[in-house]
């Protein structure tokens, strides 16, 4: 009898755990769906901003339907409910890679929960008309499976200041393999290339590729006085401070919005001249400009090899270190490529402002935000000296940027593209959107037909360099030297040209908003190599600041 009994109740602890096995853990989630709508009324309420740029032509992509962003990450949502992602939103929202990384040891959240958390947020609000920000054209389909492999080792030794298992957003500029890489633009869309330089030391250090961010079109070198954050791929990119209202910054337009939006750990962008100050500026987030050769290009779509960088973007200084830790290495394949040492998180840490010398421009202490920044650091024992440069024009800069991409680029379509791209020159790329200008081309493509109509030559470029370099130096220099300053202070991307020429790094960090809501930042600059102090400086500026807040409608 006995035996009869333990057979029954095996047999009935046996089927229901079959019946346990076949429910759902969770409630199945209803689909979320993007839908098209008449963007007029939003077109036209553009055209009564004062700034021009911000009068726009149109807002979504006309050849990518959003709905195919995460179309292959739906079925990983289907059980992620909205109390999931409030109840992870503490342990998320506006943190750092550190508290991040201490949550995930201590058992509180999982790699696979963080971008969960990401992919459910994005698609909440760029599927929601009155919300979208259009700062994503892709995103890397086995991500949450990454994650979970990342879940199963041993986290009691992860480094908290390391990127491993951190999501990332690319510029979609750069080359990762498994998203195609379009610059923006229509002609690249099936640009299914390799990983470049920095995406492989990335997957090194283990950080997880979210997906792609939108952009300016070819990195802002396409149309002449067109919104910055447009591409035909991607639509225009929207500053969530102030979405339709306030510029999102250029060329790094969707890696500045995205960080501000906490739709991801950090973003990369690139620069050629404020293209990662002027977004990271304009959506108060830390953007980091390095100098040229700290990380490599190989991979990345080009404007010039003279000027070009890529540079993290992040929420805080120290993440930002990170991030610039985990890029480091000598590409071989990048003529300007140089080995440097790492940053020393404990010194940037342990840095303060007292005794340091910098150097203000006079001109701006009419602006409340840097007078009141300056004065913040002169109370924690900065000297402060106050300059007025010549304003030095800059002559000739246009002709690096279009003599070098006129070569740079097909050597990124021969070396780095994949074998579908038919284009190999500029003059291909521009004979392609003319054949239906209205969707590759709304606001036309003066800079593009300006590379053909320059004529000078390899040895007058050599000297327009060279007469850039030493001018934009002596610029800096008179005063970093004179005073023996740690650092110039300018505002959001103002000094990017003459930083860019001087091949000199610049760091910016949140300062505060105007009384519109609009973010500015301040900017610190100094001579080559000077990333580890410029960081520091940063870090003890944020600390005795604290300016940064998410914005409002998407806390």
């Amino acid at each position: 009898m006995k035996k009869v009994l333990y057979f029954l109740i095996s047999v009935l602890a046996f089927i229901s755990c079959k019946e346990e096995k076949k429910k759902p853990q969770k409630e199945l989630q209803p689909k979320v769906t993007w839908q098209p709508y008449d963007e007029s009324e939003d077109v036209k309420a553009t055209l009564d901003l004062e700034q021009s740029r911000m009068h726009l032509k149109l807002v979504n992509s006309k050849v990518l339907d959003k709905n195919e962003i995460w179309k292959a990450l739906e079925s990983e949502l289907d059980y992620f409910s909205e109390e999931d992602y409030n109840t992870l939103k503490p342990l998320i929202l506006e943190k750092d890679i550190p508290s991040l990384q201490t949550s995930i040891k201590q058992g509180e959240l999982t790699y696979e929960k963080l971008v969960l958390f990401y992919l459910y947020r994005i698609r909440k609000y760029e599927s929601d008309n009155k919300l979208s920000l259009n700062s994503i054209i892709a995103l890397n389909p086995l991500v949450v499976k990454q994650a979970r492999e990342f879940d199963k080792n041993d986290k009691s030794n992860i480094d908290i200041h390391s990127v491993y298992g951190m999501p990332i957003l690319l510029k979609d500029n750069i080359n990762a393999k498994g998203m195609p890489t379009t610059a923006g633009a229509i002609v690249l869309q099936n640009n299914n290339a390799d990983n470049a330089f920095i995406t492989n030391r990335l997957l090194e250090k283990k950080a997880l590729l979210l997906g792609k961010t939108n952009l300016s079109e070819w990195a802002y070198f396409f149309c002449s006085g067109c919104p910055v954050g447009y591409s035909a791929v991607g639509g225009q990119t929207m500053n969530p401070y102030g979405r339709m209202v306030f510029e999102p910054g250029g060329s790094s337009s969707g890696s500045g919005v995205t960080v501000a939006a906490n739709f991801c750990v950090a973003a990369i962008g690139t620069e050629t001249s404020g293209s990662i100050l002027s977004p990271s500026s304009q959506n108060s987030v830390v953007g980091l400009k390095p100098t040229i050769g700290v990380f490599s290009r190989s991979g990345i779509v080009p404007i010039s090899s003279t000027l070009d960088t890529p540079g993290p973007m992040t929420k805080s200084v120290i993440d930002n270190a990170i991030l610039y830790n985990a890029f480091l290495g000598k590409d071989t394949t990048d003529s300007a490529s140089v080995q440097v040492k790492k940053v020393s998180l404990s010194e940037i840490r342990n840095t303060n402002l007292a005794g340091k010398k910098f150097g203000v421009l006079k001109a701006y202490l009419k602006d409340s935000l840097y007078a009141g920044a300056v004065k913040n650091i002169k109370n924690s024992g900065a000297e402060i000296f106050e300059l007025e440069p010549e304003n030095t024009a800059l002559p000739g800069f246009l002709t690096i940027l279009n003599i070098d991409m006129k070569h740079d680029l097909p050597q990124y379509i021969a070396n780095y593209a994949s074998d579908s791209i038919a284009i190999k020159t500029i003059e291909d790329i521009i004979a392609f959107n003319l054949q239906d200008s209205l969707i590759r081309m709304p606001y036309g493509q003066a800079l593009l037909e300006g590379i053909m109509s320059d004529s000078t030559t390899t040895k007058e470029l050599k000297t327009i360099k060279e007469n850039l370099k030493s001018m934009s130096r002596n610029y800096f220099d008179t005063h970093l030297d004179t005073h023996n300053l740690d650092a110039i202070l300018s505002i959001n991307n103002y000094h990017a040209g003459y930083a860019a020429v001087a091949k000199y790094p610049a760091v910016t960090v949140p300062m505060g908003y105007t009384d519109k809501g609009e973010p500015k930042s301040l900017t610190f600059i100094a001579k080559s190599f000077s990333e580890n102090k410029l960081l520091a400086l940063a870090f003890a500026y944020e600390r005795i600041s604290k300016e940064r807040r998410a914005p409002l409608k998407y806390n």
